[in-house]
């Protein structure tokens, strides 16, 4: 299968915005929280700009809510779109969730019941966004905590039939599925083994916390021995994916966090050819 390999990236955050312009440091690749972006003008914009000029960016969204009863936000998908038209992303992804019901939102990215009738629901939305963004979509697996009675099957069965019934693509969050095995007991390989490859576009990789006997996805630690396991056998599945951290608290220095990401380019570099390694990006910038 051939899919765009960007290499490896990391999340644009504010505490690194001066670093980035200033530096240009070796990064093939940025993401950007889309939510962040959605206003007219502003210092995030500028700076969005900016450093637009020298990376390549894609664009990762926590608002679309896909999972909810509610209709589709249009004006929400209309700023969406217009800020993909100034960015130009490489792909735009959202959650395999709902945030709100009744135009209540949760701010939270909750799980969803796995059976028919809500991929059914699911896709058909999800085709709805392709149509009015004019392209297709990334959808994330959530790390969850709790399940449903009404599920009918995995959630990687659940995943990968809702991407082929709305011909959309799948960000893997290696990260949530080993927090989701942990607290749901199942084997994680059965996770990695049970999607299909020529869906998975991107990776997440992130830290996590643990709450007694439970993991939390806080995305505020760097990522830990299992989790780099896990990716190596990803990768050996899936092949060369472009591959990102997110840091979302207890954000450290860029060189600290660079330094984390050459863990992964590393692993990557161990498992795959080179010529798989070889990005678009990195070719542009010299690093490949």
């Amino acid at each position: 299968m051939t899919r765009p390999f960007l290499g490896f990236g990391l999340g644009l955050r504010t505490d690194h915005y001066d670093y980035v312009e200033t530096h240009r440091p070796d990064v093939d690749w940025f993401e950007i929280l889309s939510e962040n972006y959605m206003v007219p003008g502003g210092k995030p914009l500028a700076h969005l700009d900016r450093i637009r000029a020298d990376y390549p960016m894609v664009m990762h969204g926590v608002s679309l809510s896909i999972g909810s009863t509610d209709p589709l936000n249009t004006d929400y998908l209309a700023a969406l779109k217009a800020l993909a038209e100034r960015v130009e992303p490489e792909w735009i992804s959202d959650h395999l969730c709902w945030t709100s019901v009744d135009h209540t939102n949760s701010h939270d990215l909750l799980p969803l019941p796995y059976n028919e009738a809500t991929i059914a629901h699911i896709a058909a939305r999800i085709r709805q966004v392709q149509d009015l963004l004019g392209r297709r979509i990334l959808i994330e697996n959530l790390s969850s905590y709790v399940t449903y009675h009404e599920s009918e099957m995995s959630e990687w069965e659940f995943l990968d039939e809702i991407a082929r019934r709305a011909d959309c693509l799948i960000l893997l969050d290696i990260n949530n599925i080993f927090v989701s095995a942990h607290n749901h007991h199942f084997d994680p390989m059965d996770y990695i083994e049970g999607v299909s490859v020529e869906r998975v576009m991107q990776f997440h990789l992130a830290g996590h916390s643990y709450s007694g006997q439970m993991i939390i996805d806080t995305h505020d630690h760097p990522i830990c021995d299992p989790v780099w396991a896990l990716y190596e056998k990803a990768l050996r599945r899936f092949g060369a994916v472009s591959t990102m951290i997110e840091r979302d608290d207890n954000i450290p220095a860029f060189p600290e966090l660079r330094a984390e990401l050459a863990i992964a380019e590393r692993i990557a570099a161990d498992t795959l050819a080179p010529e798989q390694l070889e990005t678009r990006a990195g070719r542009m910038r010299g690093v490949a």
